[in-house]
C-alpha cells in the first residue's frame, strides 16, 4: 500500500487497482473490434442482400431520367425496387413492408397546387 494526498485528504491506495480497469478497457476494445470484424464479414455477403433483385440486371447501373414537362400533375416513383412498372410505383412496397418489417414507400413528385 502507498498513501496519496488528494485535495487535502489522505487515502491509502492499492497499486493493483489499475489491473481491473485495464482488464475492463481491454475487454471493451476486444468487443468493439470483434463487432467490427463481424460487420465486415456480413458486408462481404452483400451480393446475397442486393436491393435490386430483378430490375435491368444486365446493366452496370440502373439509371432512369424523365423530362419534367412530360410528367403529369403527379408521378409516383418506386423506392423498394419491387415494382413491375419500375421506376414507377405499383404499390409493391406494401407487400415488401409486410414481409420484411421495412417501412419503405414511394417518392411522390407533384406540381404545386395539386
Amino acid at each position: 500500500m502507498f498513501v496519496t494526498k488528494h485535495l487535502g485528504h489522505v487515502h491509502a491506495c492499492n497499486p493493483y487497482l489499475w489491473v481491473g480497469t485495464a482488464v475492463a478497457v481491454g475487454y471493451a476494445v476486444y468487443m468493439t473490434l470483434k463487432c467490427k470484424s463481424a460487420s465486415a464479414a456480413a458486408n462481404s455477403d452483400a451480393k446475397k442482400s442486393c436491393v435490386n433483385q430483378c430490375v435491368k440486371k444486365d446493366a452496370d447501373k440502373v439509371v432512369d431520367s424523365f423530362d419534367i414537362e412530360d410528367m403529369g400533375a403527379k408521378t409516383v416513383f418506386c423506392r423498394c425496387w419491387r415494382s413491375k412498372k419500375f421506376p414507377l410505383c405499383d404499390g409493391a412496397h406494401i407487400k415488401h413492408n409486410e414481409d420484411t418489417g421495412d417501412n419503405v414507400g414511394p417518392l411522390i413528385v407533384q406540381k404545386k397546387g395539386n
